[in-house]
């Protein structure tokens, strides 16, 4: 199996694209942002790096897809405001929306513009998207991209984990069970 990668620039939300295969039309397409804690570390306090892996795994079954890895640490807060609002969660007993908020750190500032020109760049208009998150679905649709959702559930590691699944289901309005 041939894999491409190319670099996607954009100076808040750019990263890497990986083409696994050869893809078309209604491939599988994982837009993930980074989480070193959950991706490198393993951490179980996050669901970032089991979600890698399982869409990694059904990329790689179905033969072809695409992994584009945005860094996007955090929600677009960034390693150090992630850190911090780790913290405040840690001392405080909240969940990481909770804590940015008391930090005055934006609960989400991600966006999916440059995702999704790459999308067009690799001449796919219709995908079959590995994610929970509405808002990469609603972004991409804005943009013209036909999406299906392929949901991504995985089994908490932790009762920390648990715990930020609910808020992510809560106030990120994710579909999580």
């Amino acid at each position: 199996m041939v894999i491409r990668v190319a670099e996607l620039p954009d100076p808040h939300d750019g990263g890497h694209v990986l083409v696994i295969g050869d893809i078309a039309d209604n491939c599988l397409v994982r837009i993930h942002s980074r989480c070193l804690y959950g991706d490198a570390l393993q951490s179980d306090d996050c669901d970032c790096g089991p979600e890698l892996d399982l869409a990694m795994d059904l990329i790689q079954t179905e033969g072809s897809g695409v992994l584009i890895y945005l860094e996007q640490e955090g929600r677009g807060a960034g390693l150090i405001r992630k850190a911090m609002g780790l913290h405040t969660s840690e001392q405080a007993g909240l969940d990481t929306y909770e804590s940015y908020a008391r930090l005055g750190i934006p609960r989400d500032s991600r966006r999916y513009d440059a995702a999704a020109k790459q999308l067009f760049d690799l001449g796919l208009s219709r995908i079959r998207l590995l994610t929970n998150n509405p808002a990469k679905v609603d972004a991409l649709r804005a943009s013209g991209v036909r999406v299906s959702v392929v949901p991504l559930v995985t089994e908490p590691r932790s009762e920390r984990a648990r715990r930020y699944l609910r808020a992510k289901r809560d106030f990120g309005l994710h579909w999580l069970p």
